[in-house]
């Protein structure tokens, strides 16, 4: 129980900590490369191509979150997975009652119906990956070293 808690933490913080990575990165320079079309920083969040970037990069790192919940948690990794997905549904859903100003309804709504199936798709590929490697043990550990 203590590793399934430890895991879903572990999720947490990797998606946060991409998240916030990528925004700290990308915002200032889409803002330098597009001066027309985003003119100051709350552009960003009613640009619709802006977002689309956005709810993109959302994904990839809500999946990486599930994966490492998966890799953590060992067993039932997809359980897991959308356990942590089911946890950040229910912060973003809080985030959204305390600073719903912040930005659109839409991006807080597809925010919340991409973020459990994101981190089920990163607790399945984490799972899949388990799977392969237990039917050829002497396949290449992930990262491509090779023994």
């Amino acid at each position: 129980m203590i590793r399934g808690i430890a895991a879903v933490l572990a999720g947490l913080i990797v998606l946060t900590v991409l998240s916030f990575a990528i925004e700290w990165a990308i915002d200032p320079l889409l803002l330098r490369l597009f001066p027309q079309a985003l003119p100051k920083a709350s552009a960003l969040e009613t640009n619709l191509y802006a977002a689309l970037f956005m709810y993109f990069y959302t994904a990839v790192c809500v999946a990486a979150g599930g994966y490492v919940t998966a890799w953590v948690a060992r067993r039932r990794p997809v359980g897991h997975a959308v356990a942590m997905g089911v946890v950040e549904l229910g912060l973003t859903v809080g985030a959204m009652k305390a600073v719903v100003a912040h930005a659109p309804l839409r991006n807080w709504i597809i925010g919340m119906v991409m973020v459990v199936p994101a981190a089920w798709c990163g607790g399945f590929f984490r799972a899949k990956q388990e799977q392969a490697t237990k039917r050829d043990p002497l396949a290449a550990p992930a990262g491509g070293a090779t023994p």
